[in-house]
């Protein structure tokens, strides 16, 4: 995705939301537990349009077999949701770039 995540997330019906309102490590923990493959980004790093804000390292879920990724998204006065999102196999392979690695 080229463009801006807010404008996605609300022109767009074809997102999950798996948990809204919440805290950072809970969005964490489903997010863990929701994806079969995790990587980690640093704080700050922009995944499809959006800087993702959280404490590091932020984990971002892929499953390829679904053509999804699940991410943490904060707005301000709202709090923290994990959503799943659709993206293209070329896309998958430029998050997975993005991975930090944990020690």
């Amino acid at each position: 995705m080229s463009f801006c995540l807010e404008t996605y997330l609300q022109q767009n019906d074809d997102y999950e939301i798996l948990v809204q309102r919440s805290g950072v490590k809970q969005c964490y923990k489903l997010i863990e537990e929701n994806s079969k493959e995790l990587i980690h980004v640093n704080p700050g790093d922009k995944v499809l349009g959006a800087r993702l804000i959280g404490l590091p390292p932020i984990p971002v879920g892929i499953n390829e077999d679904e053509g999804a990724i699940l991410i943490t998204y904060t707005k301000p006065c709202h709090g923290t949701a994990a959503i799943k999102i659709p993206i293209s196999p070329e896309e998958i392979e430029s998050v997975r770039a993005m991975d930090i690695g944990t020690d």
